[in-house]
């Protein structure tokens, strides 16, 4: 067995490197105690004040860190890690930042004894895989047919948010989404897209249990011309287009010279026969709604009218690609080359309400919806925008488990027996990496510890109660253990932080060069915002 002393004989070259690990490790450990009272059901909440000046209340890992603005390089790039955790999974944005945080804590001790890097990322990265093949072993399939277990799972990954008070709410919002624009690739894949194809529709107003998911659309517009068209049409055929309805202007600036006083009116006829030209050729195909992303003009507005057709302008092209998937209709460039296919015959209702102050047109009522819009009432913008925030999650959880239905004990169980495992493991492993892997198995404790913490309970009996009742998804753990411990590996490996950023110089005084920051610099920056 070695001896963990003799692992350097280069110390000299280290001595900068070193100071580097120390600052990037106490920035990472500044970031991480930020969010670290944040995790677990009985978490406490943040208030933040963000960039426009207004107030967030809430206890959501990524939305607090995306409010920071931290100065240190390795605090930014711990933050872009709940990013991608969000992004990718959409839970686990604290766990994995407290993770990563750990991991860097227990590095330190090695760091100082003079441990190389390289040596330390190797002992984790082999952790990680043991880790992975635990999770593997311990995971239990479910059906995700069985729309109590789903509830119940849904329920307890978002047991920890300010929502839970609503009891079933939001989970059967989520799962109601998410079931609705599941699409079978087939071979056991499922392809649940809920950043395209579910959108939230904040209204305040109402009470927060009149919110529900549309079988269908809903988007803030009104019809061109409200006094003349329908506002509300049974199964009707809809038209989307993603061309203007009007006279086409000029690219750059335009002059045309006319010569004779009749050329006028031969150019105003031209322009009229145009867009009459365009409204018959979409008219040919009986239409009830005509959807389109750019403009429409009076003149094509009184043509619809009078054929007795509703048509709606300037609408976003993902509200539109929403409809599409909504109603089965296609989005067509050019009303020339309009087929019946084209025609969208799957909503049940069109309809134009008016919630609050504004307008807005639902699309409702759809025979095989796969886009849907999530209403969300309640009586202030605060509370809409916590929702929202939790909702988010959920729909994350719900996707996880549909798209791999595994499950993982919660609670902090799952890292207890990662831990207890590595440990074990730890004993057969020889020469200096020994230390480090059973540091990396002991950092997995930070979790269920940190949740006991912020409970203020008994740990050891709130762990044995836990296990029993608490699920995660298989993909956030992987993903949380993943994240965490590749990105304290690469920190760990940074033993120079360069600054290519000029300073503002005194008139006349030469430009300075790029400096590397030495140990005063490094150590004394600014992690936390006063």
């Amino acid at each position: 067995m070695h001896s963990p002393v003799v692992v350097l004989n280069d110390s000299l070259n280290r001595e900068s490197g070193s100071r580097v690990h120390h600052a990037n490790i106490q920035a990472s450990k500044a970031v991480a105690d930020i969010i670290r009272t944040t995790l677990g059901p009985r978490s406490m909440l943040k208030m933040l004040l963000d960039a426009s000046g207004g107030i967030v209340v809430t206890n959501d890992g990524n939305a607090i860190l995306r409010e920071l603005d931290l100065a240190h390089p390795a605090a930014k790039s711990m933050i872009e890690l709940s990013r991608t955790q969000d992004e990718e999974v959409g839970d686990g944005t604290t766990s994995v930042i407290v993770l990563a945080g750990e991991m860097l804590h227990v590095a330190e001790a090695f760091i100082d004894k003079r441990f190389h890097p390289t040596v330390i990322c190797r002992a984790y990265s082999k952790a990680l895989e043991d880790a992975i093949a635990v999770l593997d072993k311990i995971a239990m399939p479910i059906d995700v047919n069985d729309r109590v277990t789903m509830m119940e799972l849904v329920k307890s990954c978002i047991g920890t948010k300010f929502t839970s008070q609503f009891g079933d709410l939001v989970a059967d919002l989520a799962l109601d989404a998410t079931t609705t624009i599941g699409v079978d690739l087939g071979q056991g894949l499922r392809e649940v897209d809920i950043k395209k194809y579910i959108k939230v529709e904040k209204v305040p107003g109402g009470q927060l249990e009149d919110s529900k998911v549309l079988k269908g659309v809903m988007f803030n517009k009104d019809v061109v011309a409200p006094g003349k068209m329908r506002r509300k049409i049974i199964n009707p055929r809809i038209i989307l287009l993603d061309c203007p309805l009007e006279y086409k202007k000029g690219e750059n600036q335009t002059n045309a010279e006319l010569v004779r006083e009749e050329d006028w009116a031969v150019l105003l006829k031209m322009e009229e026969e145009y867009i009459e030209s365009i409204c018959m050729q979409i008219l040919k195909f009986k239409p009830d709604l005509v959807i389109t992303e750019k403009g429409l003009s009076d003149l094509a507005c009184h043509y619809f009218s009078k054929a007795g057709v509703s048509a709606i302008r300037r609408l976003r092209k993902t509200d539109n690609n929403r409809i599409a998937k909504a109603c089965g209709a296609t989005i067509v460039n050019r009303p020339d080359e309009l087929q019946e296919s084209d025609v969208g015959t799957g909503a049940g209702l069109f309809e134009v309400k008016k919630i609050g102050d504004e307008f807005f047109a639902f699309v409702d009522d759809c025979k095989d919806p796969k886009a849907c819009t999530v209403l969300l009432r309640g009586a202030s913008k605060d509370l809409l925008n916590e929702v929202e925030r939790n909702l988010q999650d959920a729909l994350s959880v719900a996707r996880n488990i549909l798209k791999n239905p595994k499950l993982l004990p919660g609670g902090g169980a799952t890292e207890l027996t990662v831990s207890a495992t590595l440990k074990q493991k730890s004993q057969s492993i020889e020469g200096i990496e020994k230390w480090p892997y059973e540091a990396a198995a002991i950092a997995f404790e930070a979790i269920p510890r940190t949740l006991a913490q912020n409970c203020g309970v008994n740990v050891i009996r709130t762990m044995t109660a836990l296990q029993g009742k608490i699920w995660d998804a298989y993909n956030v753990k992987a993903q949380t253990f993943k994240t965490a411990i590749e990105a304290a590996s690469m920190l760990l490996r940074i033993d120079d932080i360069v600054s290519g950023i000029k300073k503002k110089q005194a008139p006349g005084s030469t430009p300075s060069k790029p400096t590397i920051e030495q140990e005063g610099e490094a150590d004394n920056e600014q992690m936390i915002p006063e």
